[in-house]
């Protein structure tokens, strides 16, 4: 395991496509669920512990070598919203051109041949995670972390928050990513025996209403 490719991987700059998806946080800003730090504190929490858990189960799973086509269908069926899995296999194909180009592999080239439009990026996150000589735990740390990442540093831009006040969020939630983490990597070590349905399937309803409302504005600063 090199911490220098996990470095790579979870840079902000690494070329996923990640910047221009908000995770969620501009419908919230829209709504007026999300005015302050504390609000994003709140709602970073809540997407942790559902599509954060969830995401980094998937990203663990396919680590461990899971078949990537059934932790697909695990993913679409714990994504209700069309508007998130369209979104999801967006990222998921930028994300696997990305890792093609920079961890080039023979199982990473067979599942963009599977998946021509894109599989879902926490699955091909995983798959990187391992062509890179990363663990199930790397994976589905970088995965736990993006899904609080992106609405930090979306409602920077959104609302003009203090950025230090958002990284202080993400920092106080350091403690709860880590739990999420260990509760991730065990489910995909149990979905290795038991099958994909061992995995997570927490909810975020709010997230997936509004991402199926943000899909039809005319205006947007955030692809979703």
């Amino acid at each position: 395991m090199s911490r220098a490719a996990l470095l790579v991987l979870a840079d902000g700059r690494f070329p996923a496509g990640g910047h221009a998806h908000s995770g969620g946080a501009e419908a919230a800003v829209r709504a007026g669920r999300i005015t302050s730090a504390a609000d994003l504190e709140d709602f970073c929490r809540g997407r942790l512990h559902t599509t954060g858990l969830v995401a980094a189960a998937l990203a663990a799973a396919a680590a461990l070598g899971h078949d990537p086509a059934e932790l697909d269908a695990a993913a679409d069926a714990r994504t209700p919203s069309p508007a998130l899995r369209v979104a999801a296999r967006k990222l998921g194909r930028q994300l696997m051109r990305a890792a093609r180009a920079t961890w080039p592999t023979g199982e990473l080239d067979a599942v963009a041949r599977a998946f021509p439009k894109g599989a879902h990026q926490p699955v091909v996150l995983g798959l990187t995670a391992r062509a890179a000589g990363l663990g199930p735990e790397d994976a589905a740390h970088c995965a736990a972390y993006e899904s609080v990442s992106g609405p930090a540093t979306a409602t920077v831009r959104l609302l003009g928050l203090d950025p230090f006040d958002a990284t202080g969020v993400l920092a106080r939630l350091a403690p709860e990513l880590d739990a999420v983490v260990e509760r991730a990597v065990a489910a995909a070590r149990l979905a290795a025996v038991d099958g994909a349905d061992a995995l997570p399937a927490a909810s975020a309803p709010l997230l997936e209403i509004g991402a199926e409302a943000h899909a039809a504005w005319p205006v947007r600063l955030f692809a979703s």
